[in-house]
């Protein structure tokens, strides 16, 4: 009987969750209530029988669901000890799985303003780099992505997703390879502000014409221009932020 419980529970996951498995489900899950405070730094979680029985799964599922949390820093677990919430100080903040489920949510204003100022030491000295460094082949990405982003507007997941290759493609553009890495945890960044921003509202402001400039004086080969535009669009970024952090969440 408990084992039919357990099996209709699994298919109930993954029926929520997608084309996730339950694994990362349950990962998610947790996760998720991690970072909204449910269980906060230094406590302790319950044994993996007890926690697998609650959620009517497996214990191997629970396992592997706890790995990835260990594996995010979010979780450490010890013989006999147990296993505890690590401090915030060590979760990988920018893993873009981790972004997701903070934006799932109502993400920390401070966290999001952290992001923005990453952002503001990276993609700058990017843009210049790009400027100097471009290729003809990947301005010609950029420029497909602008067509899209123009074309199905940043309110889709299609717009959302030309706006990440717009990003991607000026990191890919320096020829660092430090830089380039971090194309993921960016594009991640740009992607969930984004669509937290039109989750609340549709914003008045087009950002178009300034991911426009950025490019232009990429293609123009003008390093401080391609520096001076992009801080202006991170600028303007914030701004719309704010105002959408501002706003309560539509019906």
């Amino acid at each position: 009987m408990g084992s039919e419980r357990k099996d209709v529970t699994e298919r109930k996951f993954a029926a929520e969750e997608g084309s996730l498995r339950i694994h990362q489900a349950i990962a998610r899950q947790l996760g998720t209530a991690i970072l909204m405070g449910v269980h906060k730094p230094g406590d302790l979680f319950e044994g993996e029988i007890e926690a697998s029985e609650r959620l009517h799964v497996s214990r191997t599922a629970y396992r592997e669901a706890v790995r990835i949390l260990i594996a995010k820093g979010m979780l450490e677990s010890r013989p006999k000890a147990g296993t505890r919430v690590l401090p915030r100080s060590r979760w990988n903040v920018l893993d873009p799985e981790m972004l997701a489920w903070m934006f799932a949510g109502e993400p920390d204003r401070d966290f999001i303003r952290d992001l923005f100022e990453l952002r503001g030491v990276i993609e700058p000295a990017a843009a210049e780099f790009a400027a100097r460094r471009r290729t003809d082949d990947q301005l010609a990405v950029m420029t497909r992505a602008l067509e899209d982003m123009e074309k199905c507007g940043l309110s889709t997941p299609e717009g959302r997703a030309a706006d990440q290759r717009f990003h991607h493609a000026i990191l890919a553009a320096t020829h660092n390879d430090a830089l380039a890495a971090l194309a993921s945890s960016v594009g991640a960044a740009v992607s969930w502000t984004t669509t937290f921003k039109h989750r609340k509202k549709l914003l008045p402001r087009d950002p178009l014409p300034d991911h426009k400039a950025v490019y232009h004086a990429i293609a123009a080969r003008d390093t401080a221009a391609a520096r001076s535009t992009m801080v202006e669009l991170l600028r303007l970024a914030l701004a719309d932020m704010d105002i959408a952090l501002s706003e309560p969440l539509r019906d």
